[in-house]
């Protein structure tokens, strides 16, 4: 008997249209060939007859007899063929309920005892917070000296935060530093940074917007795509980015946004790590 929660049955029962006893678009034949060629196992057999010889009593029957792997697996392929029926059709921005179908496949998922999307994001982070970087000092990324003195005194209010457990300071104070790092590379190298194929427009025209009109997001993309940051930077520079926005009390209100010491040292890890590609890369 397959691990499946009552509200999870439900949330199958709707996106698999099962109500009047159908499922999906399938007919008796297609949906026996649906499921022999996924698991090699035929729906018509009367061992699925519990509740009756509809596709849909068929199915909850199977849900009850078989284990958490052929369940697991058998839903995971509808789910997908559900999506890609509705993407064939132009659907998914009417119909599609995206919360729903991931939801769905978590459960898919988690019978066949793979890990939840949610799960690999978070290895992904503590992998990332257990790189190894070396420190490197604002001075070595050799950027105006007026600004190096700021942005090192903000460094040290940085270590103060961290220490004090300031959460909130620490990530409005390290996505200040990386864009003041970034536009002081920039203004260092002004012809990579204007000719990077992400280079952000002015409205209607071909030629570069000024620095001081880029946003951060402008200087993360351009400084990856030119090869000055890596991709795992450039992802979690983006994530520090979005963090930041959180300056505005009413935002913060309005998205429950309550920032705790895992993701001031997340924050800290990225800008430590921008800091490092650029040093290496700009070299």
């Amino acid at each position: 008997m397959a691990n499946i929660l009552q509200i999870e049955k439900l949330k199958f029962e709707k996106i698999f249209s099962m109500a009047g006893g159908y499922v999906l678009d399938f007919s008796n034949i297609s949906f026996q060939r649906f499921i022999y060629d996924i698991v090699k196992i035929d729906i018509n057999n009367s061992k699925y007859d519990k509740y009756g010889s509809s596709k849909a009593n068929r199915l909850r029957t199977l849900w009850e007899v078989e284990s958490d792997g052929i369940v697991g697996k058998i839903t995971e392929e509808m789910l997908l063929y559900y999506k890609a029926k509705k993407t064939l059709n132009d659907q998914v921005s009417e119909t599609f309920d995206n919360n729903l179908f991931e939801e769905c496949l978590n459960t898919a998922h988690k019978l066949q005892k793979k890990k939840l999307k949610k799960e690999e994001s978070m290895d992904a982070i503590e992998n990332f917070l257990k790189r190894e970087v070396d420190e490197i000092s604002i001075s070595a990324l050799d950027i105006d000296g007026t600004v190096t003195d700021i942005l090192e005194q903000r460094i040290v209010e940085v270590k103060k935060c961290l220490n004090s457990r300031a959460s909130l300071s620490v990530i409005f104070l390290c996505g200040s530093i990386l864009e003041g790092i970034l536009l002081g590379i920039a203004t260092k190298n002004p012809n990579k940074f204007n000719q990077s194929s992400v280079c952000p427009k002015r409205k209607g025209e071909s030629t570069a917007k000024r620095f001081h009109e880029w946003s951060l997001s402008n200087f993360i993309d351009v400084a990856h795509d030119i090869g000055f940051i890596g991709l795992d930077v450039k992802t979690y520079s983006h994530s520090l980015r979005s963090f930041r926005n959180y300056i505005h009390p009413y935002q913060q209100m309005s998205s429950g946004f309550n920032p705790d010491m895992h993701t001031a040292k997340i924050s800290w890890q990225v800008l430590k790590a921008a800091m490092h590609d650029i040093y290496e890369n700009v070299k």
